[in-house]
């Protein structure tokens, strides 16, 4: 087997004063953190979509890019493309992978013609699995590039696609399955819609509905125990996408019954392009017990697109692994770098010090929200600011014990509210503190 990284060695941990750009400054593995290793905490996988078929091409730019593993045959393109991710993985030293279908191998001229191709290619990947104990974290379906599903895959108007949909998804979860992934995500690429007067909105929710029974459906025939995942997306390449943030998912989920059957995997720049901040969304996910997996990456804020670029923002991976672990931490799921290399980043290397930076960042983010939960530094000002709830009045409205008639005999007696600032300026000093 050819070397596609000759340039990189195995990724080591070396500490924060090393000078090798090839080195975790801050993730060690090994490390323990509130009682688990770093590596159990975090979770990282890499998004196979991004880091091994992405090209540099944007809408206005041809490709930037030339690998080792680019081939004229497509099916010896994917082969040699698997074996450059299996070596990319262990010399990284991440544990988890994710990928589309189509993504590992090449859509052929039919349906049968695509399944026999993704058969001889995903043989290979449990192979190089065994080979290297790297593990897949969940599986997906591309139901959105091909021009079939220009209008939508189960909310598409023509119960054909919908099929062709259903028959994808089939294969996809046999092969999740097959390659022990813990779990399958459902991401709407097209799932919304571009014009409202030529939709049946109430009908393309039914459908989308019928389309995830259908799936839980098969996903108990065959016995797959993974986690399913639905992601919130609000728009592009649609002008509106029905899964639109964590709250409308919820909304969906609870109101076709399928609340007990999926959780969110939550995407920071996703969250970015609904208006919210990726804390807000998984609070949100948190509270609700739907916190699943997170696809680790950001957004530009004066582009109004998915730009997906790698985490390195400390303040940002500190909040959110806080949040993450006040949550209990992944029971499921884990961080996958959904994120791509600059397309002026033409080196193979750039591959490296992308997700390098970013696993530091999250390792940093780690320690800093361990200690601020040892020294309760946010749960002693929020204790403080509800204390009023723990008085009478408070255990007395939260029990259901009174209600208008007796809110206002209350108010008539104790008169005006005490004013209690928010001390939003202390906050922001009290979390910089912990900023490392």
């Amino acid at each position: 087997m050819p070397e596609y990284f000759p340039k990189v060695k195995k990724i080591k941990y070396e500490g924060p004063g090393s000078k090798n750009p090839f080195a975790f400054k801050h993730y060690n593995p090994k490390q323990k953190v509130m009682g688990k290793t770093m590596a159990e905490h975090l979770r990282f996988g890499v998004a196979y979509w991004h880091t091994f078929c992405g090209t540099g091409a944007d809408p206005f730019g041809l490709p930037t890019y030339n690998r080792a593993y680019h081939h004229s045959d497509p099916m010896r393109e994917a082969e040699m493309k698997l074996e450059a991710a299996f070596e990319f993985f262990t010399k990284l030293g991440v544990n988890y992978y994710c990928f589309h279908d189509f993504d590992i191998a090449p859509e052929g001229e039919t349906l049968a013609e695509s399944q026999k191709r993704l058969d001889h290619i995903v043989k290979l990947a449990k192979k190089l699995q065994n080979d290297t104990g790297v593990k897949l974290l969940w599986g997906t379906c591309n139901l959105f590039s091909h021009p079939r599903f220009m209008g939508g895959a189960a909310t598409s108007p023509s119960p054909q696609v919908f099929a062709y949909a259903g028959a994808k998804v089939k294969k996809a979860l046999e092969v999740t399955k097959y390659l022990g992934g813990e779990g399958y995500t459902f991401w709407g690429g097209r799932e919304g819609y571009e014009c409202l007067w030529n939709t049946d909105m109430g009908r393309e929710f039914d459908h989308l509905g019928r389309f995830l029974h259908m799936a839980v459906d098969y996903k108990k025939e065959i016995k797959f125990k993974g986690q399913f995942y639905i992601e919130p997306k609000p728009c592009e390449p649609t002008k509106h996408q029905y899964d639109f943030d964590s709250a409308s998912c919820y909304a969906f989920l609870q109101h076709y019954g399928l609340v007990d059957h999926l959780k969110l995997n939550i995407e920071a720049n996703h969250a970015t392009l609904a208006g919210h901040t990726l804390h807000h969304e998984l609070a949100f996910a948190a509270a609700h017990g739907i916190l699943g997996s997170v696809d680790a990456n950001r957004g530009d804020e004066l582009l109004g697109w998915d730009t997906d670029q790698f985490p390195t923002n400390i303040y940002e991976t500190t909040m959110a692994m806080y949040l993450i672990l006040k949550a209990g931490g992944f029971t499921t799921g884990g961080l996958n770098f959904d994120a791509k290399i600059r397309r002026q980043s033409t080196d193979p290397e750039d591959l490296f010090h992308a997700h390098i930076g970013a696993m530091d960042a999250f390792a940093r983010g780690l320690k800093n929200a361990a200690k601020m939960i040892k020294d309760k530094a946010l749960d002693k000002i929020v204790a403080q600011r509800y204390k009023g709830w723990d008085s009478k009045l408070g255990k007395d409205i939260e029990g259901g014990k009174v209600g208008f008639k007796e809110l206002e005999a209350y108010t008539f007696e104790h008169g005006e509210p005490e004013v209690q600032s928010g001390r939003q300026e202390y906050i922001e000093n009290v979390i910089n503190e912990y900023i490392a």
